[in-house]
């Protein structure tokens, strides 16, 4: 936009004028209009719209933002603009349909966010943005795109660091926060349709409404409904089809209730069940819910082709016999309605209205006819409305059938009511269409199956059709035909059932529809309207319900079948795997056992959508807000056990196989737990449990029988150091918590935790920022964890490089354990001794990924960092249990034990005694171990642990603490005091007088002796006291103690019983 001089001060005091806004374009209502701000380069003066207030035009921009590259682009919010009668409209309406135009998808510079940090908001110079429905997209959508605002590092860091922060570094830059990144799959179908032009949506009416009414008018209404008032009578025939009305319309409130809880692409039953429960819910009804629609297809074309063969039959015009007919009249019917739905969904739609027509013709023939008595149509039992006959047929008569069972074959008809939530892709407005179409369709069909119900019943039950059937006076006929000169009593079956001789009235014509209608071909078009419009709905339905299934790609090998054509984004090879599963069941041509499978199919997903409203309201997550506000989280719930008590009603052994099958496809998709996050209802009720459950633990004091090691384990990246993982894992797993560590906070938490998932283990990963490892510890060691779910351990590696490294990292090292001692935390530590680290060999990502090959130290390191991954053989796990903290040192033993891969290994115990007490000591202890029910293998006293070291070990251990001495006698006290200050790590020699080293080196002789083959070392660790043994000494203690061994835990714990033998 060319820039024009700023208007006097006097004409401009507010935000935009009236006038300017007239010449420019006005994408909709409401809508923030921003200008780009243009900005002279050579002379670096800045020229702003006509619009902008004055004394703001000349402010200079923020240092270091001056040049005319970065100016380019920048916004100006304008004014709260409002549509112009004269703008051109966003969306063309097409015969109630949307139809999205081509100049719609276009994306002016008014809705596009740039990479500058200069904007003007509100007439001042921040690029602080005003609320924009843009930054809430999750894609590329018609009149706007996914915006990105500004992030709160680019508004509150320094501008220095604003600057220098290039695009890239945006967090979140390859997906979306707070869990709302979109699948692969997910993003390909919304650019395809953000690319497509001219694509057809459908209102209310073409969309829902038409296809729910047709799919619930089907061929039960002609050809079963009399024959249901014959057997129930009228009064029990208006309760089963209220019965069907409340559990559809209690489905029906439910599925508005999701439907408006935010944006719904198309899917279907499968998208509503999926994005409200999850994933494992979704994913199993959406599989059969595809498949029972693609084989309703089947049975809805087997309908219409029965009914063209007996008019053939009637007419002797069959080709072969009457099931290979039934056969090809049903092949060529579904590819005719396959060519119809390829064509698009707008020629389908042009197919359903001509069915409706006919079908809507159809209905009102029939009730027209009702009121027209005509004399030939009174010997198959039509007198038009008479009191007598609706009083004879209000009560029941079933002959071999009973109340449950005669329902069972009427809900079927009530099994329609998804079919225009199936195509919520196609609709222009799914929020509005789905309440308002689905709620009217059920209200309209319910009073035309009650309406029907009731007219029926002026047929009598059972007529001769014979016209010289006329009673005779004195004769003993006290039917309500009687008083019209018909005696209709030999029709009747025998006390003991039997079948009827007639062939005519409302229990042995299911054509009676047509006589009593005006004129009766109609009635055999509604016929063929019925069952066509029911298997073109099926089988569009079918492949976009599949479609979506498969770009969510929860199942493998499937995809195929999702990929769309066209403008409308049409899934042709879902209509041809359609076609091919309803040609399949076509040429059985006996679909009475799979129809009542079918049946439970759809009852299944009904009663999932009411379990999904219940399910989140219960949850009571702030993301459920739906708009439609008829609903009950407790009638939904009635309406599920109701879906779930019809299902068992119609069938009992077809509603146990949909269970398994659900029940089947649930495990799967839990077991395989797809990478998707949909923010369902099942996340926000687990929360609400965590958290619930959390407090009621607050509540409990704690108690050593539920005393369980909660472990702060500091892993860095969580994939640095996975021996240390594994092997904490391997006593906290589904048992107690995991918290790994990492002293620095940046944009990888989400995915370390992915990481740690992806590897099963089950840990918290949480990161920390400090000035140092020591105060980041601090941090974490007091505020980690919530209520009773904290941390009790402290979990380190042991630090290999000490002696090479800076003596400071020594220092805090120690601290560690000082601190986490002081905070009343046990402390372990382990040591490989090939080490922990191999984050110079790992990518950061989850695959290893060296670019060289590894030399030799390498490759065993990488070996073992996952030697805990392993399934253990038969060995050992050794105990050196020397000094009593409590019990830790003994209880993370025998959790690791407990374990399958480490079953086969025993525990040995090492204790310490003298040589005079070997055996009595021995069994005080089998004793306590007996007491703790504690398995063990042997028990070893040690009575020589005060034995002198030998000579090499004491020079070993000399040279090692060489170069950490103070050396005080050397120096002036003064001097030596000076230095112990600055330096504290330094040994002075009253340390080595008064503590003396020797037991280490001779107990890492004694381990050496004794547990140099074992599997996994624990062992007390030696405790110095703060401020008086030196870190340097404490951290020569340890490496001489646990150096050249198999893997070893030095555990510690806080002196406070963990282990108890009461009951």
């Amino acid at each position: 936009m060319s820039a024009s001089p700023p208007p006097p001060a006097a004409a401009s005091d507010h935000l935009s004028a009236p006038d300017a806004l007239k010449s420019r374009p006005t994408p909709s209502q409401s809508r923030f209009q921003v200008d780009l701000v243009s900005e002279a380069a050579g002379d670096g003066g800045t020229a702003v719209a006509s619009d902008s207030p004055p004394e703001y035009a000349a402010v200079p921009p923020f240092d270091g933002l001056r040049d005319s590259e970065e100016a380019k682009g920048r916004f100006r919010v304008v004014n709260f603009a409002a549509s112009s009668p004269d703008a051109a409209p966003a969306e063309i309406a097409q015969n109630g349909d949307t139809v999205m135009s081509e100049s719609s998808q276009q994306h002016h510079h008014y809705d596009t966010h740039t990479n500058t940090y200069y904007l003007r908001t509100f007439g001042h110079n921040t690029i602080d943005a005003v609320p924009n429905i843009d930054f809430y997209r999750q894609t590329a959508a018609p009149l706007g795109e996914k915006l990105i605002r500004p992030t709160l590092s680019e508004l509150h860091d320094e501008l220095d660091k604003v600057r220098a922060r290039t695009p890239r570094s945006r967090p979140f830059e390859d997906g979306f926060a707070n869990g709302e990144e979109l699948t692969p799959a997910e993003e390909a179908a919304a650019k395809e349709a953000s690319e497509s032009k001219g694509v057809v949506k459908f209102g209310w009416i073409k969309g829902v409404l038409v296809r729910c009414m047709l799919n619930i008018w089907g061929v039960m209404l002609f050809i079963r409904m009399t024959w249901i008032v014959g057997q129930a009578g009228i009064a029990y025939s208006c309760i089963i089809v209220i019965m069907a009305t409340v559990v559809t319309t209690i489905t029906g409130c439910s599925t508005s209730a999701i439907a408006t809880n935010g944006f719904v692409r198309g899917g279907g039953a499968y998208y509503l069940i999926s994005r409200s429960l999850g994933p494992e819910f979704g994913g199993s009804i959406g599989l059969i819910f595809a498949f029972a629609n693609a084989v309703a297809v089947a049975m809805y074309v087997v309908g219409f082709a029965e009914t063209v063969v007996e008019l053939l039959n009637s007419s002797g015009a069959l080709m072969f016999d009457v099931t290979n007919d039934i056969r090809i009249v049903g092949t060529i019917t579904v590819i005719l309605l396959l060519g119809i739905s390829v064509a698009g969904m707008e020629w389908e739609a042009k197919a359903q209205i001509f069915l409706l027509v006919i079908l809507i013709s159809a209905i009102f023939n029939y009730f027209i006819g009702t009121f027209i008595r005509v004399e030939s149509k009174e010997k198959f039992g039509f007198f038009s409305y008479d009191v007598g006959i609706l009083a004879e047929n209000f009560g029941p008569d079933f002959r071999g059938e009973t109340f449950f069972s005669v329902f069972s074959i009427f809900f079927p008809a009530a099994t329609g009511i998804l079919a225009g939530a199936n195509i919520s892709g196609d609709l222009a407005d799914p929020q509005m269409a789905i309440p308002k179409g689905t709620l009217l369709a059920i209200l309209i069909t319910g009073l035309v199956y009650m309406g029907v119900a009731i007219s029926a019943g002026n047929i009598v039950r059972d007529a001769t059709g014979i016209e010289s059937n006329m009673t005779i006076n004195g004769s003993n006929c006290t039917d309500a035909a009687c008083k019209f000169g018909y005696d209709f009593t030999s029709c009747r079956p025998a006390a003991g059932g039997g079948k009827t001789a007639c062939e005519f009235g409302l229990h042995n014509d299911f054509q009676v529809m047509s006589v009593v209608s005006g004129f009766g071909p109609l009635i055999t078009a509604g016929v063929f309207s019925a069952t066509l419009s029911s298997a073109l709905a099926s089988l569009v339905s079918a492949p976009k319900v599949f479609q979506a299934l498969c770009k969510d790609n929860i199942y493998p090998g499937i995809a195929v079948f999702g990929k769309g054509y066209g403008k409308n984004n049409e899934p042709l090879r879902g209509y041809l795997l359609t076609f091919g599963i309803a040609l399949a069941f076509i040429v059985i041509a006996e679909l009475n056992v799979i129809a009542p499978i079918i049946s439970n199919f759809f009852l299944a997903s009904y009663a999932l959508i009411n379990f999904s409203v219940f399910h989140a309201s219960l949850a009571n997550s702030p993301g459920w807000r739906p708009s439609f506000k008829y609903y009950n989280m407790w009638v939904s719930l009635a309406g599920a056990i109701l879906c779930c008590v019809v299902m068992f009603i119609i069938n009992w052994w077809a509603a146990l196989l949909t269970n398994v099958i659900v029940l089947s496809l649930y495990i799967y998709v839990s077991y395989k737990k797809p990478d998707v996050n949909w923010g369902s209802s099942t996340q926000a009720l687990t929360y609400h449990q965590a958290l619930t459950h959390s407090l009621q633990l607050c509540g409990v004091a704690d108690h050593i029988k539920t005393y369980r090691p909660q472990c702060l384990v500091m892993t860095g990246a969580p994939n640095s150091r996975p021996a240390l993982l594994h092997l904490v894992h391997a006593f906290t797993k589904n048992s107690t918590l995991c918290v790994c560590c990492f002293r620095k906070l940046n944009s990888d938490m989400v995915r370390y935790q992915r990481w740690l998932l992806h590897n099963n283990s089950k840990a918290f990963y949480t990161p920390v920022v400090g000035e140092d490892l020591r105060q980041g510890t601090q941090y974490l060691l007091q505020a980690a964890g919530l209520g009773r779910l904290r941390p009790n351990t402290l979990v380190l590696g042991f630090k290999n490089d000490w002696h090479i490294g800076d003596i400071k990292d020594v220092e805090t090292y120690i601290n560690l354990m000082h601190d986490a001692f002081d905070f009343q935390y046990g402390v372990v530590i382990l040591r490989l001794r090939e080490g922990l680290d191999i984050s110079h060999i790992q990518g950061q990502g989850t695959v290893l990924s060296p670019t060289l090959p590894l030399n030799v130290a390498d490759q065993r390191l990488l070996d073992a960092s996952q030697q805990f991954q392993q399934k253990q053989g038969k060995g050992t796990i050794d105990v050196w249990w020397l000094f009593d903290d409590g019990g830790l040192t003994l209880l993370i033993p025998y959790l690791i034990a407990n374990k399958k891969k480490w079953k086969d290994c025993k525990i040995r115990v090492f204790i310490g005694g003298k040589i005079n007490r070997i055996d009595h000591d021995r069994r005080a202890m089998a004793t306590l171990l007996s007491k703790f029910r504690i398995d063990f293998s042997d028990i070893t006293v040690l009575g020589d642990i005060n034995t002198k070291p030998k000579s090499e070990g004491l020079t070993e251990f000399a040279q090692m603490i060489e170069p950490y001495k103070l050396r005080e006698d050397d120096m002036e006290q003064e001097a030596a005091e000076k230095l112990k200050s600055e330096e504290p790590w330094r040994i002075t020699d009253n340390e080595l007088e008064l503590y003396k080293s020797n037991r280490q080196i001779r107990l890492n002789e004694l381990l050496k002796e004794h547990s140099s083959t074992a599997n996994l070392i624990v062992m007390s660790m030696p405790l110095a006291r703060k401020g008086a043994v030196s870190s340097a000494l404490y951290m020569a203690w340890l490496d001489t103690l646990s150096k050249d061994l198999p893997p070893i835990l030095l555990v510690r714990g806080n002196h406070q019983s963990v282990l108890t033998f009461y009951s």
